[in-house]
């Protein structure tokens, strides 16, 4: 399960933002992921449960944003799902797209310190 591996980078990520801040402990760590990043949100969750204990993090709660996939059509000027699994076809106009717009992210969106 990768999800745990990247469930720690997030804690150490999170970890070292909150300090850089002046914070010594953090309520609440806000993801985002892409739906063709390869993560599955419940087992990413699972796994920040297991990796929080003994960090300042121990109480956190992750909230994940999923960030749906969307491609561009060109000759449409127009963004389009492309779903899962992918499929890079204009449902306007039934040509391919190689310009994936949104989909892949997998990044720290916020940080919230426990209020003092």
């Amino acid at each position: 399960m990768h999800e745990l591996s990247i469930a720690t980078a997030i804690i150490e990520r999170a970890d070292e933002l909150a300090r850089a801040d002046g914070t010594d402990a953090v309520s609440k760590v806000t993801v985002r992921v892409g739906e063709l990043a390869g993560v599955v949100p419940d087992a990413l969750g699972f796994a920040f449960e297991v990796a929080r204990d003994g960090t300042a993090l121990a109480g956190a709660d992750l909230v994940v944003e999923q960030i749906p996939a969307q491609a561009w059509c060109g000759p449409c000027a127009e963004e389009f799902p492309v779903g899962m699994p992918p499929f890079f076809w204009c449902p306007r106009c039934d040509q391919p797209s190689s310009d994936l717009r949104s989909g892949r992210e997998l990044e720290i969106a916020g940080i919230e310190p426990v209020p003092a």
